[in-house]
């Protein structure tokens, strides 16, 4: 049968999504689970790799177990085994054709800042910290330019394993909530660090540095050293897989 994960993490702690040598990830601590309450070793399949440090709200997962199990003892001894920065929110069997990555249509992001001279004992694990006034007005007319199909190269870092760099973006926005400025993005797939980038070129829109043409001026210049810098990951949620 072919079991359909919808999982919380506060990223915090591990090394990204994707099982990796030099460090505890997300997959590695799932499958480990699995394996204890099944018998047997699972490979999990994510719809798509956190990095280090980036949670998840709504992140999509499958494997695929051999024998019939029942689904809500199966749930109960995942978050039983997982730590308590690691929820399973949803347990579910699926068609045997699911694949969470490869039957992705979407996937929408949040990126939070926390605007305020002070920072947060309660936000910073979860917020860019940025200390300075921000003109919202032009970071909201920044982001219109990303909707729609564009070469993102400009926000692709080294190192991207992705056959190329046009991406569809259905919507981006950015409102304020209280002291947080929050960014939120739609879009058919992501490159490497992508959102942070965008993010990190944003604040510098909001801070006077760069102007809004400036901004527009980046996808036709497909050149990453034109745009600013990376944004930190706390700041970064993956929210919801849409299929």
């Amino acid at each position: 049968m072919n079991i359909k994960l919808t999982i919380e993490y506060d990223g915090t702690v591990y090394h990204g999504w994707q099982i990796q040598p030099n460090g505890r990830t997300l997959q590695e601590v799932l499958e480990q689970a699995i394996e204890k309450l099944l018998g047997a070793k699972t490979r999990v399949h994510g719809s798509g790799r956190t990095n280090a440090g980036v949670h998840a709200l709504g992140q999509v997962a499958n494997f695929i177990c051999e024998r019939q199990v029942d689904l809500k003892p199966l749930h109960r001894g995942l978050n039983a085994l997982t730590p308590h920065d690691i929820v399973v929110k949803n347990v579910e069997q699926v068609a045997d054709s699911f694949d969470a990555r490869r039957d992705c249509r979407s996937r929408v992001y949040e990126y939070r800042i926390w605007n305020h001279p002070l920072p947060s004992a309660f936000h910073r694990r979860y917020s860019w910290h940025v200390f300075g006034s921000l003109n919202l007005g032009a970071m909201e007319e920044a982001v219109r330019f990303l909707e729609g199909e564009h070469d993102f190269a400009s926000f692709q870092a080294s190192g991207c394993d992705a056959a190329h760099s046009v991406r569809r973006v259905y919507r981006n926005t950015l409102s304020r909530q209280g002291e947080l400025l929050v960014y939120s993005i739609e879009a058919t797939a992501y490159l490497r660090h992508m959102v942070r980038n965008i993010i990190g070129t944003l604040v510098e829109v909001g801070r006077g540095q760069r102007s809004v043409t400036d901004f527009a001026d980046l996808l036709p210049a497909r050149d990453r050293t034109r745009a600013g810098p990376t944004a930190p990951p706390q700041g970064l949620f993956l929210v919801e897989v849409k299929y």
